[in-house]
Parts: C-alpha cells; sequence; structure tokens
C-alpha cells in the first residue's frame, strides 16, 4: 500500500529550494535584491548585431547544463533569447552558484555581449549574472504549460509563464480598449468614472449585487450599469461622456457570462441611434488593424470584420421568422401578455406561468431570430416595453429606435436614441416596476427619482451605446468563452469545486 503523501513530491521540491535560498544568503548574497537595471529588453536585444553589450533580466525557461559551460534562456515580457554561461568567463563560485543553486523559474539578470553561435542562434555570452529572485515551486506540466481550463483559470498567473496564446490574448485586449478610447477622445467624449456603490441599481434590467456601508448603516448596491450618472453628465453640460469599467450582476455563469465584467457606456448630445452605429462600426474599423486582417474565425464561423455591416429591422425579421406581427404581442408600451404567451406556445417556446412576459420575449428571440446572426448585424427597433429608456419611433409608441449589434451571434453592442422626455420617463419606469410587482420580474428596471428630477432641469436629445468589451474580446481572439478573455474570472471556491468532482 502506497504511504506517501499526495503532496510529498511538491513538498520536498519546496524544502530543498528553501534551503538553497539559504545557502545563498551565507554566501552573503541577497536572492531577492530591491532593483536591477537591464538597458535593454529581451526584444530589443535580439536585434541588437553580435559584440553589441547588453544587460537583459527575465525569467529563466530552459537550463542544459555542460560541465563547465550552461546554456540557458531567459524570457521577460517580450521575448526570450538564450544566455551562454562558461566557467572561465563569470568566474568558478559564480558558476557553481549559478550551477547548483539556480534552476528553471528563477529571475536572473545578465551582463555580456551578443555572439551567434554554431547554430546561427543569438546569444548573450555572460560576463556577469545577478540572482533577481528565487522561485520556490516548479512551474507547472514541466514547463508545457496548465492542460486543465479550469486551473489555468484559478492559477493565471502559471496560464500566463507557460501559454503565449493566454499572453497574446490579453495584450490584444489592452489595445483593443486603447483603441476605443482613440476613437472616442478624438470624437470629443470625455472619460470619466462614476460610482461603483450605488443608493439604486438602475439603467438596467439586472438583479444587482447587495452590500452595506457600516457608517451610514443602510444598503448599498453594486452598479449594473453607468447609464443614469452618465446621463446627468450630458444634463450638467458634458457634449459626450464615457466610461470603460466593471459593472456587477447577480446572475448565472456561464461561457457567455461573468458576475462582474467590463462595459464601454457613452453618451453624445445631439445625436441618436444611428450615430451610435457609426460609432460601432468606426470601433470595429479601428479594431480590423489589431487583428491584422479583414476576417476572423470564431465558433465554426468566419466573421467579417470589415464595415459597413448590415442593418436588420426586428419588426421585419419578427414577422418572417414568427409568421405573426409583432405588434401582436405589444399593447401600447407593454406586452400583451395573452398573445405573447399564444405565440410561444405555438413556437414551442418554452415557458410557464410564473415565466415574465421580457423573459418570454427574450426567448423568443433567441430562439428564432438571433441564432442566425453569425455576421455583424444591427438589428434595429424594439419594443418599449423591454427598453424603457429609449425614444418611441415616430408614430408608434409599441417600439422605440434602439438596436442590438450582433456577431457571431453574441450580443456585442445595445443602443439608444435616449428618452429625454421626464413625464414619459417617469410613466416607462412606473411600467417597469408594475412588472417587478405583478410578474415578480426581479430584472426589471427601478423607478429612480433623482434621475427624473435631473431630467426635469432639461436633458439634451443624445444618442447612447453600451458596448462588452468582454464580449468584444472574444471575437477579436476568437475565444467562445468569456474566461479566457477575462484574466481573473469569478470561479467556484476550490473546495466545493473538488466536492463536486
Amino acid at each position: 500500500m502506497n504511504t506517501t503523501p499526495p503532496n510529498s513530491g511538491i513538498n520536498e521540491i519546496v524544502s530543498n529550494n528553501y534551503a538553497k535560498i539559504k545557502a545563498i544568503r551565507e554566501k552573503g548574497i541577497d536572492p531577492f535584491p530591491h532593483r536591477f537595471r537591464p538597458t535593454h529588453k529581451i526584444a530589443a536585444a535580439a536585434k541588437c548585431p553580435a559584440d553589441t553589450p547588453v544587460t537583459i533580466a527575465g525569467r529563466m525557461m530552459l537550463m542544459r547544463v555542460m560541465g563547465k559551460a550552461t546554456f540557458a534562456h531567459l524570457k521577460d515580457g517580450t521575448g526570450r533569447l538564450q544566455i551562454y554561461v562558461k566557467k572561465d568567463v563569470v568566474g568558478e563560485e559564480a558558476y557553481e552558484l549559478f550551477k547548483k543553486q539556480m534552476h528553471v523559474g528563477d529571475f536572473l539578470g545578465v551582463e555580456g555581449k551578443l555572439f551567434v553561435t554554431h547554430t546561427g542562434e543569438l546569444t548573450v555570452g555572460a560576463e556577469k549574472l545577478t540572482v533577481l529572485s528565487k522561485s520556490v515551486r516548479p512551474l507547472p506540466e514541466k514547463f508545457h504549460g496548465l492542460t486543465d481550463a479550469e486551473a489555468r483559470y484559478r492559477e493565471r498567473y502559471l496560464d500566463l509563464i507557460s501559454n503565449e496564446e493566454a499572453r497574446n490574448i490579453f495584450i490584444r485586449r489592452a489595445q483593443v480598449v486603447a483603441a476605443i478610447r482613440d476613437v472616442l477622445n478624438s470624437d470629443g467624449y470625455l472619460e470619466v468614472e462614476t460610482p461603483v456603490l450605488c443608493a439604486q441599481a438602475g439603467g438596467a434590467s439586472a438583479r444587482p449585487f447587495i452590500t452595506f456601508h457600516n457608517a451610514y448603516k443602510y444598503e448599498l448596491y453594486m452598479r449594473i450599469a453607468t447609464e443614469l450618472p452618465l446621463k446627468k453628465l450630458l444634463i450638467g453640460g458634458f457634449d459626450g461622456a464615457y466610461e470603460i469599467g466593471r459593472v456587477f450582476r447577480n446572475e448565472g455563469v456561464d461561457t457567455r457570462h461573468n458576475p462582474e465584467f467590463t462595459t464601454l457606456e457613452a453618451y453624445k448630445a445631439y445625436s441618436d441611434y444611428n450615430g451610435m452605429a457609426e460609432l460601432v462600426e468606426s470601433v470595429f474599423d479601428k479594431c480590423r488593424a489589431i487583428v491584422g486582417a479583414d476576417t476572423m474565425e470564431y465558433n465554426g464561423h468566419t466573421i467579417n470584420l470589415k464595415p459597413p455591416f448590415r442593418r436588420l429591422s426586428l419588426p421585419e425579421e419578427w414577422k418572417a421568422r414568427t409568421g405573426e406581427d409583432i405588434h401582436e404581442v405589444l399593447r401600447g408600451k407593454g406586452f400583451n401578455r395573452e398573445n405573447l404567451k399564444r405565440l410561444a406556445s405555438k413556437l414551442h417556446v418554452e415557458h410557464g406561468a410564473d415565466t415574465t412576459s421580457a423573459k418570454i420575449f427574450d426567448r423568443i428571440m433567441d430562439e428564432k431570430i438571433l441564432g442566425a446572426l453569425v455576421q455583424p448585424t444591427f438589428v434595429l427597433d424594439y419594443p418599449t416595453a423591454v427598453t424603457p429608456l429609449a425614444k418611441c419611433k415616430a408614430g408608434d409608441e409599441s417600439l422605440v429606435e434602439r438596436f442590438e449589434f450582433f456577431a457571431g451571434t453574441e450580443e456585442i453592442a445595445n443602443a439608444y436614441s435616449e428618452l429625454n422626455d421626464p413625464e414619459d420617463q417617469k410613466s416607462r419606469l412606473v411600467e417597469q416596476l408594475r412588472q417587478q410587482e405583478e410578474e415578480n420580474n426581479g430584472e426589471a428596471d427601478i423607478l429612480d427619482k433623482d434621475f427624473i428630477e435631473a431630467m426635469e432641469y432639461g436633458m439634451p436629445p443624445m444618442g447612447g451605446i453600451g458596448i462588452g468589451i468582454d464580449r468584444l474580446c472574444m471575437l477579436l481572439s476568437g475565444k467562445p468563452s468569456i474566461r479566457e478573455v477575462i484574466l481573473f474570472p469569478l470561479l467556484r471556491p476550490a473546495e466545493a469545486e473538488a466536492a463536486k468532482q
């Protein structure tokens, strides 16, 4: 019977490496010095000609000891470069310390001149070595990376060490966010920050996270959207404002949803939802340069990223897909619940007595319309009943000027011609309150009296948009799971995950 504790191998490695740290200190060397000043990043050093003196630093990813000489690879955030450490050059004491006390995973500083080996590989001939940080735990899977997805997300730092693709995803994500900022800043928008903790969770239909403020002794909500405070800024006189930041929704977790995620919300005075569609196309135009191509492989489809994009009328598509006029399920600014349930039954869309009207509508949309939207498409003109913050279509109070933008069947953006009539806005939010009470719709918009009061001071006509940064990065990285584009996605506690196994 094997009585060896399951972690005994790791424990022994850790113990041995702490002993190495002690041995280094006994030689009067600090294994964790305060600073080091490289002259070159590795990518820059790799472009220099032979005989150039360089000082580089990085993590050791490979080490081949060959008696009185050792080859190793150092890696920093820009690339990887070979070093050659020779006993006759660095000295016996330094070489023995390097050979016996250093190992893959350690951070090392190297000074020396570049040369080209007989195999043609550019290499730094080490003249001086500096221990920068001793690692204690071994890198995973013999340095080929974590293979289990759950482990990759839970220990993202290890994933980034060994998985070049993961590193590139997050570099691309940063580039995408920078590109969005460039587009907005050049068009006169002001970047701002709005509160994360709110007295009310408004601006979207979603369940909030609730917390408690000890000093004021009352409940606060983690924001579910940044819409209402941004609109107040345009009431205050800014012509355009935007925020890129985290929002929080106390909802399910799957490949498309994480309880905290990143959105762009932007509002521009004197614009409308057509102006917001132009903004989406400008963003995609900028992002094509980042991708380096006009197409992207996503979820088994080749997605065309080059604007202009198709515009689809929801009422027309609803008629084509369901066989009925969309107005049959609408009643003024609300739903005709009985007709909606009848249509759902006819289309074999799952629903029950307690399913809210908004949820039934969404399920019909998901099953009959949205699944076909592979190529980038603006779906225009939604029911007023599910969009309480947008202007009605001229001459039709049952529909609003709203689009959702889809690509790869995923919703990427949502935009309105924003409602700026305070009386109409109040009546819409009262209807949402009715849905909340009568249909037990915990995701309905709340009645924010402070926002209505702000509107009564006069709000300019405006276009507004929300773009899901994570969804956009999923598309532009070709990754159908949101966890691949969030550095630290929310996971079930490790103990609970182990128990589930």
